[in-house]
């Protein structure tokens, strides 16, 4: 390994454990990144020649706090009047002894306290997955700017403008107790599911997966859960996650082109994260009597993971499943595949009546979803130009280029499933 792939995956390990230490120091998520980003870029000046220390987490934590006290201090010399900087100077040069010596002591805690920080709800949802990737994943801003495909400008605006909200509402650096904490949960939890998602089908661009992106939400989660080893939701989102990503390695041909759920391979799965998923949702519902949203859809998973082959799959118990999500979580996505999972159980023409029932949901008037499954109902019952006319609507509707093609082409004919 050379000295900066070296550094990187230290900096990935150390980078949130340090971002989230300093922080409850600084009490400021912008700060505390800029002081730890100035240590890792120091390591990449000094590391390759002089070496890698024996202790690279002390020695950034050693930097990285020398740079929060020049910085405090600087800010202390301009402008006398913040007392409050002035406090958080003197608190932190008396701390500095013992930050290093107490470097893995309550480090969880420090971490779980930057998640529920960065992934506070007062944040729009694009600027707290931003803000995640950046303080817990630590992506760069063109990383992150390539993961959902959006302008380096725009992704660096999200980050700062989430520093700064954060800032600005006095937010506190710390972990919220009972209901609160249950309402943040549900935050923290979304932004991790909308990353993973983004990676499973990628919304724009030329790729139909992003197996990189979908991985950052699972080592998030990974992370949320060990933290929290306790709740059951986060068990079950990582559940969700891995039994999905299990299906990876057939969900493209080898050019690139979706392969989609009937269609698959199955030998191709994962199977060491299907058992590691199947084991997760399994310690998920020994700690709840009712299984949360995240839950149902990692038991809807199971069902597809425990399949030998596509037509042993439970579609009953998958309908059944979403009909407990649509009462736990009701939206009009979990309605869609509520109708694609009815169709396979009880016929096409049960599940082309629930999508019916959705067509004047203005909240699906943007996506394919709804017109790709009405167009695998009506092509399942012979209706082939209602069909074509469907599918030729959703291509319209999706910003992939893979899934525009794949849309085009059956609206030449053929049926369809979810990947």
């Amino acid at each position: 390994m050379t000295a900066t792939a070296a550094i990187e995956a230290v900096w990935r390990i150390e980078q949130p454990k340090l971002a989230a230490r300093l922080t409850r120091y600084l009490r400021d998520v912008g700060l505390a990144e800029e002081v730890v980003q100035d240590a890792f870029v120091l390591a990449l000046e000094r590391w390759p020649e002089e070496g890698i220390p024996h202790n690279p987490a002390a020695w950034l934590t050693r930097v990285a706090t020398n740079r929060a006290l020049d910085r405090l201090r600087r800010t202390v010399l301009i402008d006398g009047k913040h007392r409050q900087l002035a406090v958080d100077l003197a608190e932190l040069e008396r701390e500095m002894p013992g930050i290093e010596a107490a470097l893995d002591e309550d480090i969880d805690d420090d971490l779980l306290r930057l998640i529920f920080t960065a992934c506070h709800p007062v944040l729009p949802a694009e600027q707290r997955a931003a803000l995640a990737l950046r303080m817990l994943g630590g992506l760069s801003t063109p990383q992150i700017a390539r993961a959902f495909l959006a302008p380096e400008a725009a992704v660096a605006q999200r980050i700062v403008r989430a520093k700064g909200t954060l800032r600005e509402a006095g937010i506190a650096f710390e972990t919220p107790r009972g209901q609160e904490r249950r309402e943040r949960l549900g935050a923290v939890l979304e932004v991790i599911y909308l990353i993973f998602n983004e990676g499973y089908v990628a919304s724009a661009g030329p790729d139909w997966l992003r197996a990189d992106l979908s991985g950052e939400a699972m080592r998030l989660g990974r992370l949320l859960a060990a933290l929290l080893p306790q709740e059951p939701e986060a068990l079950g989102l990582v559940a969700l996650m891995e039994l999905s990503a299990s299906r990876f390695g057939a969900r493209i041909d080898a050019t690139g082109n979706p392969v989609l759920l009937l269609d698959q391979d199955r030998s191709r799965w994962d199977w060491s994260l299907i058992r590691r998923g199947l084991d997760g949702l399994n310690r998920a519902m020994a700690l709840t009597p009712t299984p949360g949203p995240y839950q149902l859809q990692a038991m809807i998973a199971a069902c597809h993971a425990r399949a030998v082959s596509a037509a042993d799959t439970d579609w009953v118990a998958i309908a059944a499943y979403y009909q407990a999500l649509a009462l736990a979580a009701p939206s009009p996505i979990v309605e869609v595949n509520r109708a694609v999972a009815a169709g396979m159980a009880f016929g096409p023409a049960q599940g082309l009546a629930i999508a019916d029932a959705l067509r004047d949901e203005p909240r699906l008037n943007d996506t394919h979803l709804l017109p790709t499954v009405r167009g695998d109902l009506l092509a399942k019952l012979g209706r082939t130009d209602e069909a074509r006319a469907e599918f030729r609507r959703a291509a319209g509707l999706t910003g992939n280029e893979r899934e525009r093609a794949l849309l085009l082409a059956r609206a030449g004919g053929g049926e369809a499933n979810s990947g």
